[in-house]
């Protein structure tokens, strides 16, 4: 199990001690999406679902999420965050919306899986306040694009 922190020597799960670790910068940087039929997109743009701002819920609920992800992800520590941005954007042209989060904070562990929550719950709310008229919905493309900090330093996703 080499190379895997999240395990001990004899491969059991444990939560990894960053009490060794300094303080840095932490930002990660993640996306996805989620693809509709054209009539569900064109009422998120509209503003004119019965459930109301599809994309406001969506926003509150991803930051929402991207401060619980302890709660959610067994093994990970619970962070102070100093901010996240969370965009949504409805694009016509694929019928989705694209969600791209930035999640910072100062501390001794990054915020990679912060990111990757917030875009996730984000998606899963306009899934859930849009299922009523399309089931069909799909979220993809759910990735880290970068992250900065820590022992480690920068990473970008090559694209």
């Amino acid at each position: 199990m080499s190379g895997l922190t999240h395990f001990n020597a004899s491969g059991e799960a444990h939560m990894v001690d960053v009490g060794g670790k300094a303080e840095t910068q932490r930002e990660a940087v993640a996306e996805g999406r989620i693809f509709m039929q054209p009539e569900t997109l064109e009422r998120i743009m509209q503003g004119d679902h019965k459930k109301g701002d599809v994309l406001g819920i969506a926003r509150v609920a991803g930051i929402m999420g991207a401060k619980r992800t302890s709660d959610l992800v067994p093994l990970c520590h619970p962070i102070m965050l100093t901010n996240v941005a969370l965009d949504l954007t409805a694009e016509p042209d694929k019928n989705a919306v694209y969600c791209l989060v930035k999640v910072r904070c100062k501390g001794q562990t990054g915020v990679e899986m912060e990111a990757l929550t917030a875009v996730q719950v984000a998606l899963l709310v306009i899934y859930d306040m849009c299922k009523a008229v399309d089931r069909g919905m799909v979220m993809d493309g759910i990735g880290l694009l970068a992250k900065s900090g820590g022992k480690s330093g920068t990473w970008q996703r090559d694209v």
